[in-house]
Protein backbone atom coordinates (compact mmCIF):
# COMPACT_ATOMS: atom_id res chain seq x y z
CA UNK A 1 0.00 0.00 0.00
CA UNK A 2 1.40 3.43 -0.95
CA UNK A 3 2.45 5.64 1.93
CA UNK A 4 2.84 9.42 1.87
CA UNK A 5 5.30 11.30 4.04
CA UNK A 6 5.13 15.04 4.68
CA UNK A 7 8.13 16.70 6.34
CA UNK A 8 7.89 20.24 7.69
CA UNK A 9 11.58 21.15 7.99
CA UNK A 10 13.08 23.78 10.29
CA UNK A 11 16.59 24.84 11.22
CA UNK A 12 16.97 22.41 14.12
CA UNK A 13 14.04 19.99 13.87
CA UNK A 14 11.42 18.55 11.56
CA UNK A 15 7.84 17.39 11.99
CA UNK A 16 7.12 14.15 10.15
CA UNK A 17 3.66 12.85 9.22
CA UNK A 18 3.02 9.53 7.46
CA UNK A 19 -0.39 8.59 6.07
CA UNK A 20 -1.84 5.84 3.88
CA UNK A 21 -4.21 6.16 0.91
CA UNK A 22 -7.17 6.41 3.31
CA UNK A 23 -5.45 9.41 4.94
CA UNK A 24 -5.07 7.44 8.14
CA UNK A 25 -2.11 8.80 10.13
CA UNK A 26 0.38 6.04 10.80
CA UNK A 27 3.07 8.27 12.33
CA UNK A 28 3.35 11.86 13.48
CA UNK A 29 6.26 13.14 15.50
CA UNK A 30 8.77 15.96 15.83
CA UNK A 31 12.35 14.79 15.29
CA UNK A 32 15.71 16.47 15.67
CA UNK A 33 17.56 17.22 12.44
CA UNK A 34 19.42 13.93 12.47
CA UNK A 35 19.34 11.70 9.40
CA UNK A 36 19.72 8.60 11.58
CA UNK A 37 16.43 9.35 13.34
CA UNK A 38 14.36 9.92 10.19
CA UNK A 39 15.85 6.88 8.44
CA UNK A 40 15.13 4.77 11.51
CA UNK A 41 11.45 5.77 11.49
CA UNK A 42 11.09 5.23 7.74
CA UNK A 43 12.77 1.82 7.91
CA UNK A 44 9.60 0.44 9.53
CA UNK A 45 7.94 0.58 6.10
CA UNK A 46 8.91 -0.85 2.68
CA UNK A 47 11.05 1.70 0.83
CA UNK A 48 9.31 1.16 -2.51
CA UNK A 49 5.92 2.07 -1.00
CA UNK A 50 7.04 5.44 0.39
CA UNK A 51 6.80 8.82 -1.35
CA UNK A 52 8.18 11.83 0.50
CA UNK A 53 7.70 15.57 0.19
CA UNK A 54 10.03 17.99 1.99
CA UNK A 55 9.28 21.66 2.39
CA UNK A 56 11.90 23.72 0.57
CA UNK A 57 13.85 25.64 3.21
CA UNK A 58 17.39 27.01 3.29
CA UNK A 59 18.70 23.75 4.76
CA UNK A 60 17.01 21.05 2.65
CA UNK A 61 20.22 19.76 1.00
CA UNK A 62 21.30 17.30 3.68
CA UNK A 63 17.87 15.78 4.22
CA UNK A 64 16.87 15.36 0.57
CA UNK A 65 20.33 14.02 -0.36
CA UNK A 66 20.22 11.47 2.46
CA UNK A 67 16.70 10.27 1.64
CA UNK A 68 17.43 9.97 -2.10
CA UNK A 69 20.70 8.12 -1.46
CA UNK A 70 18.71 5.52 0.49
CA UNK A 71 16.36 4.91 -2.43
CA UNK A 72 13.38 7.03 -1.43
CA UNK A 73 11.31 8.99 -3.93
CA UNK A 74 11.49 12.62 -2.81
CA UNK A 75 9.78 15.80 -3.98
CA UNK A 76 10.70 19.29 -2.87
CA UNK A 77 7.67 21.51 -2.31
CA UNK A 78 7.76 25.14 -3.35
CA UNK A 79 6.19 26.98 -0.37
CA UNK A 80 5.66 30.13 -2.43
CA UNK A 81 3.47 28.24 -4.90
CA UNK A 82 1.64 26.10 -2.33
CA UNK A 83 -1.40 27.88 -0.91
CA UNK A 84 -2.97 26.25 2.12
CA UNK A 85 -6.71 26.21 2.71
CA UNK A 86 -7.50 29.72 3.95
CA UNK A 87 -10.42 28.62 6.12
CA UNK A 88 -8.15 27.05 8.74
CA UNK A 89 -8.25 28.91 12.04
CA UNK A 90 -5.14 27.34 13.42
CA UNK A 91 -2.03 25.91 11.80
CA UNK A 92 1.14 24.51 13.28
CA UNK A 93 4.02 22.25 12.27
CA UNK A 94 1.86 19.14 12.69
CA UNK A 95 -0.93 20.43 10.45
CA UNK A 96 1.63 21.64 7.89
CA UNK A 97 3.26 18.20 7.70
CA UNK A 98 -0.11 16.46 7.39
CA UNK A 99 -1.19 18.91 4.72
CA UNK A 100 2.00 18.28 2.73
CA UNK A 101 1.40 14.51 2.92
CA UNK A 102 -2.20 14.98 1.79
CA UNK A 103 -1.17 17.19 -1.15
CA UNK A 104 1.39 14.54 -2.13
CA UNK A 105 -1.29 11.86 -2.06
CA UNK A 106 -3.52 13.96 -4.35
CA UNK A 107 -0.56 14.75 -6.64
CA UNK A 108 -1.00 18.49 -6.03
CA UNK A 109 2.52 19.32 -4.92
CA UNK A 110 4.00 22.41 -6.56
CA UNK A 111 7.54 21.16 -6.93
CA UNK A 112 10.73 23.05 -6.32
CA UNK A 113 13.84 22.22 -8.33
CA UNK A 114 16.22 19.72 -6.76
CA UNK A 115 19.50 21.10 -8.04
CA UNK A 116 22.01 18.32 -8.93
CA UNK A 117 24.16 17.55 -5.91
CA UNK A 118 27.41 17.33 -7.88
CA UNK A 119 27.14 20.93 -9.11
CA UNK A 120 26.08 22.59 -5.86
CA UNK A 121 29.58 23.15 -4.42
CA UNK A 122 30.84 25.06 -7.47
CA UNK A 123 27.56 27.00 -7.72
CA UNK A 124 27.95 28.02 -4.08
CA UNK A 125 31.55 29.01 -4.80
CA UNK A 126 30.31 31.40 -7.50
CA UNK A 127 27.77 32.74 -5.04
CA UNK A 128 30.62 33.58 -2.66
CA UNK A 129 32.28 35.43 -5.54
CA UNK A 130 29.15 37.53 -5.95
CA UNK A 131 29.22 38.29 -2.24
CA UNK A 132 32.85 39.42 -2.48
CA UNK A 133 32.02 41.63 -5.48
CA UNK A 134 29.13 43.24 -3.60
CA UNK A 135 31.26 43.81 -0.51
CA UNK A 136 34.00 45.32 -2.64
CA UNK A 137 31.50 47.68 -4.26
CA UNK A 138 30.24 48.78 -0.83
CA UNK A 139 33.80 49.45 0.32
CA UNK A 140 34.63 51.39 -2.85
CA UNK A 141 31.56 53.59 -2.37
CA UNK A 142 32.53 54.13 1.26
CA UNK A 143 36.08 55.19 0.29
CA UNK A 144 34.71 57.52 -2.39
CA UNK A 145 32.47 59.08 0.22
CA UNK A 146 35.42 59.53 2.61
CA UNK A 147 37.51 61.30 -0.05
CA UNK A 148 34.62 63.47 -1.18
CA UNK A 149 33.63 64.38 2.38
CA UNK A 150 37.12 65.14 3.69
CA UNK A 151 38.85 66.52 0.60
CA UNK A 152 36.03 67.70 -1.65
CA UNK A 153 37.42 65.54 -4.45
CA UNK A 154 35.84 62.84 -6.59
CA UNK A 155 37.72 59.67 -7.42
CA UNK A 156 36.71 57.02 -9.93
CA UNK A 157 36.41 53.29 -9.33
CA UNK A 158 39.30 52.70 -11.75
CA UNK A 159 41.51 54.98 -9.67
CA UNK A 160 40.66 53.07 -6.48
CA UNK A 161 41.18 49.64 -8.05
CA UNK A 162 44.53 50.78 -9.43
CA UNK A 163 43.75 49.66 -12.96
CA UNK A 164 45.73 52.62 -14.30
CA UNK A 165 47.85 53.71 -11.36
CA UNK A 166 47.50 53.33 -7.57
CA UNK A 167 45.44 55.89 -5.69
CA UNK A 168 48.02 58.27 -4.06
CA UNK A 169 46.34 58.28 -0.65
CA UNK A 170 49.53 59.25 1.19
CA UNK A 171 49.64 62.45 -0.80
CA UNK A 172 45.89 63.00 -0.43
CA UNK A 173 45.49 62.54 3.35
CA UNK A 174 47.66 64.52 5.74
CA UNK A 175 45.80 63.45 8.88
CA UNK A 176 47.24 60.18 10.27
CA UNK A 177 43.88 58.73 11.28
CA UNK A 178 42.25 59.49 7.95
CA UNK A 179 45.24 58.01 6.12
CA UNK A 180 45.10 54.89 8.31
CA UNK A 181 41.37 54.52 7.59
CA UNK A 182 41.86 54.88 3.82
CA UNK A 183 44.73 52.37 3.84
CA UNK A 184 42.63 49.78 5.68
CA UNK A 185 39.76 50.27 3.24
CA UNK A 186 42.07 49.89 0.24
CA UNK A 187 43.54 46.76 1.79
CA UNK A 188 40.06 45.21 2.09
CA UNK A 189 39.16 46.24 -1.48
CA UNK A 190 42.31 44.63 -2.90
CA UNK A 191 41.80 41.46 -0.85
CA UNK A 192 38.19 41.10 -1.98
CA UNK A 193 39.26 41.67 -5.58
CA UNK A 194 41.98 39.04 -5.24
CA UNK A 195 39.59 36.49 -3.72
CA UNK A 196 37.07 37.04 -6.52
CA UNK A 197 39.81 36.56 -9.13
CA UNK A 198 40.99 33.33 -7.48
CA UNK A 199 37.44 31.96 -7.55
CA UNK A 200 37.12 32.89 -11.23
CA UNK A 201 40.34 31.06 -12.12
CA UNK A 202 39.30 27.98 -10.14
CA UNK A 203 35.85 27.81 -11.71
CA UNK A 204 37.18 28.34 -15.25
CA UNK A 205 39.59 25.43 -14.75
CA UNK A 206 36.87 23.12 -13.45
CA UNK A 207 33.89 24.11 -15.58
CA UNK A 208 33.15 24.86 -19.20
CA UNK A 209 30.07 26.54 -20.62
CA UNK A 210 27.53 24.05 -21.95
CA UNK A 211 26.67 24.41 -25.63
CA UNK A 212 23.29 25.99 -24.97
CA UNK A 213 24.89 28.64 -22.74
CA UNK A 214 27.80 29.51 -25.09
CA UNK A 215 25.77 32.07 -27.01
CA UNK A 216 25.16 34.13 -23.86
CA UNK A 217 28.60 35.62 -24.43
CA UNK A 218 27.32 37.17 -27.68
CA UNK A 219 25.42 39.63 -25.46
CA UNK A 220 27.65 42.69 -25.01
CA UNK A 221 27.12 42.75 -21.25
CA UNK A 222 27.83 39.07 -20.53
CA UNK A 223 31.33 37.65 -20.41
CA UNK A 224 32.46 34.07 -19.63
CA UNK A 225 32.27 34.46 -15.84
CA UNK A 226 28.78 36.00 -15.86
CA UNK A 227 27.66 33.33 -18.35
CA UNK A 228 28.98 30.62 -16.00
CA UNK A 229 27.10 32.25 -13.12
CA UNK A 230 23.87 32.19 -15.11
CA UNK A 231 24.45 28.60 -16.23
CA UNK A 232 25.02 27.40 -12.66
CA UNK A 233 21.93 29.17 -11.36
CA UNK A 234 19.60 28.19 -14.21
CA UNK A 235 20.47 24.51 -14.34
CA UNK A 236 18.05 22.91 -16.80
CA UNK A 237 16.27 25.56 -18.89
CA UNK A 238 13.46 23.13 -19.70
CA UNK A 239 12.14 23.48 -16.14
CA UNK A 240 10.80 26.90 -17.21
CA UNK A 241 7.76 26.38 -19.42
CA UNK A 242 7.58 29.98 -20.62
CA UNK A 243 9.79 33.05 -20.86
CA UNK A 244 7.51 34.65 -18.28
CA UNK A 245 8.27 31.87 -15.80
CA UNK A 246 11.98 32.40 -16.38
CA UNK A 247 11.94 36.20 -16.03
CA UNK A 248 9.80 35.88 -12.90
CA UNK A 249 12.31 33.41 -11.42
CA UNK A 250 15.04 35.96 -12.20
CA UNK A 251 13.11 38.56 -10.15
CA UNK A 252 12.73 40.74 -13.24
CA UNK A 253 8.95 40.97 -12.98
CA UNK A 254 7.15 43.38 -10.67
CA UNK A 255 5.25 41.77 -7.78
CA UNK A 256 2.80 44.66 -7.71
CA UNK A 257 -0.93 43.99 -8.07
CA UNK A 258 -3.08 46.67 -9.66
CA UNK A 259 -6.74 47.19 -10.47
CA UNK A 260 -8.19 50.11 -12.42
CA UNK A 261 -4.66 51.60 -12.54
CA UNK A 262 -4.50 51.59 -8.73
CA UNK A 263 -2.03 49.64 -6.62
CA UNK A 264 -3.95 47.03 -4.63
CA UNK A 265 -1.04 45.26 -3.03
CA UNK A 266 2.25 43.49 -3.60
CA UNK A 267 3.30 39.89 -3.73
CA UNK A 268 6.46 38.46 -2.26
CA UNK A 269 9.17 40.27 -4.22
CA UNK A 270 11.79 37.91 -2.76
CA UNK A 271 10.35 34.97 -4.71
CA UNK A 272 12.86 33.78 -7.25
CA UNK A 273 16.62 33.67 -7.54
CA UNK A 274 18.50 36.69 -6.18
CA UNK A 275 21.73 35.56 -7.83
CA UNK A 276 20.18 35.64 -11.30
CA UNK A 277 18.64 39.02 -10.47
CA UNK A 278 22.13 40.32 -9.66
CA UNK A 279 23.64 38.72 -12.78
CA UNK A 280 21.16 40.35 -15.16
CA UNK A 281 21.44 43.74 -13.45
CA UNK A 282 25.22 43.46 -13.90
CA UNK A 283 24.67 42.58 -17.56
CA UNK A 284 22.36 45.59 -17.94
CA UNK A 285 24.97 47.94 -16.49
CA UNK A 286 27.56 46.65 -18.97
CA UNK A 287 25.42 46.41 -22.10
CA UNK A 288 24.28 50.01 -21.96
CA UNK A 289 27.92 51.08 -22.16
CA UNK A 290 28.67 49.15 -25.33
CA UNK A 291 25.40 48.64 -27.21
CA UNK A 292 23.73 51.58 -28.96
CA UNK A 293 20.25 50.07 -28.96
CA UNK A 294 20.55 49.24 -25.25
CA UNK A 295 21.70 52.80 -24.53
CA UNK A 296 18.73 54.19 -26.42
CA UNK A 297 16.27 51.93 -24.57
CA UNK A 298 17.82 52.80 -21.19
CA UNK A 299 17.83 56.55 -21.80
CA UNK A 300 14.23 56.55 -22.97
CA UNK A 301 13.15 54.60 -19.90
CA UNK A 302 15.23 56.71 -17.53
CA UNK A 303 13.67 59.93 -18.88
CA UNK A 304 10.22 58.61 -17.96
CA UNK A 305 11.13 57.00 -14.61
CA UNK A 306 14.57 56.91 -12.97
CA UNK A 307 17.93 55.13 -13.28
CA UNK A 308 16.98 52.20 -11.03
CA UNK A 309 13.74 51.41 -12.89
CA UNK A 310 15.50 51.83 -16.24
CA UNK A 311 18.27 49.40 -15.23
CA UNK A 312 15.73 46.82 -14.03
CA UNK A 313 13.75 47.20 -17.26
CA UNK A 314 16.91 46.61 -19.28
CA UNK A 315 17.78 43.60 -17.08
CA UNK A 316 14.30 42.23 -17.79
CA UNK A 317 14.92 42.59 -21.52
CA UNK A 318 18.23 40.73 -21.27
CA UNK A 319 16.71 37.97 -19.12
CA UNK A 320 13.96 37.38 -21.69
CA UNK A 321 16.50 37.33 -24.51
CA UNK A 322 18.70 34.92 -22.54
CA UNK A 323 15.81 32.48 -22.17
CA UNK A 324 15.44 32.15 -25.95
CA UNK A 325 19.21 32.14 -26.49
CA UNK A 326 19.61 29.20 -24.09
CA UNK A 327 16.46 27.33 -25.12
CA UNK A 328 16.97 27.64 -28.87
CA UNK A 329 20.79 27.76 -28.83
CA UNK A 330 20.93 30.91 -30.97
CA UNK A 331 23.15 34.05 -30.81
CA UNK A 332 21.99 37.39 -29.46
CA UNK A 333 20.12 39.71 -31.85
CA UNK A 334 19.85 43.19 -30.37
CA UNK A 335 17.72 44.51 -33.24
CA UNK A 336 15.12 41.85 -32.53
CA UNK A 337 15.28 42.49 -28.78
CA UNK A 338 14.89 46.25 -28.90
CA UNK A 339 12.78 46.28 -32.06
CA UNK A 340 14.66 49.35 -33.23
CA UNK A 341 14.36 50.59 -36.81
CA UNK A 342 16.85 53.33 -37.75
CA UNK A 343 15.29 56.42 -39.34
CA UNK A 344 15.13 56.45 -43.11
CA UNK A 345 17.16 59.28 -44.69
CA UNK A 346 14.91 61.57 -46.65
Amino acid sequence: MPLYVGIDLHSNNMFVAIMNTDEELLFQKRLSNDETLILQELSRYPTEEISIVVESTFNWYWLVDSLMSHGYTVKLSNPAAMIQYSGLKHTDDRSDAIWLARMLKMNLIKEGYIYPKENRPIRDLMRRRMMFIQQRTQMILSLKSLVHRELGQRVSTNMILGERKPLPIKEMFHDDDLLFTAERMLSVIYELKNNAKQIERRVEKKLKLKNEFQNLTTINGIGPILALTIMLEVGDISRFKTVGDFSSYCRCVSSQRTSNDKVKGKGNKKNGNKYLEWAFVEAANFIRRFNTNAQRFYQKKEAKTNAIVATKALAHKIARASYYIIRDNVPFDDEKLFNYSPPVNS
